[in-house]
């Protein structure tokens, strides 16, 4: 009886320090994780208008007011964004849809951005939560079929592992990427950065920033 007893606390306590050790373990990587995020704070998306420009340091105004230091990269990549229409978007054309989920499951698109050929396969074919509006989604996807309608145009577009079905108002804002430099960076310009990073003096960094050409704004 004594043996069995003597076993089995032995074999509870080696079952708790296994549980502890455990908790012990998974808090550890907790904090890690904590202090790998606190060190490494998820990218920001910055949308607003240039307000003054210092060679690769821009003084921006995000649209909720608040004022950045923008430093971009030496080789930070310009692009610009040219006023369009939907005449300009054709079967098989690779476009961004910023839109709201319908009820129908379907997306009612609130701006569009047909992208450079160079951007297919950089950019991601895909569909994901966006932060334009609350609730708004990104659709980067190829379009397989466009159709007109008393409302506007319905789309079909494809991305790697889904499709959508696309409702287009009339007037929705329809811009095209293009190549841009350092002389589309001017006060007064709209701009997104998709991945800026927050620095300790509170300055952001940026590999690269979409700017409006031609008083172009950003649909997205």
């Amino acid at each position: 009886m004594t043996a069995f007893m003597t076993s089995r606390t032995i074999m509870r306590s080696f079952g708790i320090k296994s549980v502890v050790t455990s908790l012990a373990l998974l808090l550890a990587a907790l904090i890690l994780s904590s202090v790998a995020f606190a060190q490494n704070p998820p990218p920001l998306r910055v949308r607003g208008t240039i307000e003054k420009v210092d060679g690769q340091t821009l003084t921006v105004k995000a649209r909720d007011g608040t004022e950045y230091t923008v430093k971009l990269a030496d080789n930070a990549r310009v692009t610009a964004m040219v006023k369009a229409t939907l005449a300009d978007i054709k079967p098989g054309s690779f476009i961004g849809v910023t839109g709201m989920p319908q009820p129908d499951g379907t997306q009612k698109a609130i701006g569009l951005n047909i992208f450079m050929d160079s951007q297919r396969g950089v950019v991601p074919a895909r569909f994901t939560p966006w932060d334009r509006e609350p609730g708004s989604t990104m659709t980067n996807a190829d379009v397989q079929s466009t159709v007109a309608g008393v409302d506007g145009q319905t789309m079909t577009v494809k991305y790697t592992d889904g499709e959508k079905k696309i409702i287009v108002p009339p007037n929705t804002p329809v811009v095209a990427f293009t190549p841009g430099s350092a002389g589309d960076l001017k006060p007064g310009a709209q701009f997104i950065i998709i991945a800026a990073t927050k620095n300790a003096d509170g300055t952001l960094s940026a590999p690269g920033i979409n700017v409006g050409r031609d008083g172009a704004a950003p649909p997205m």
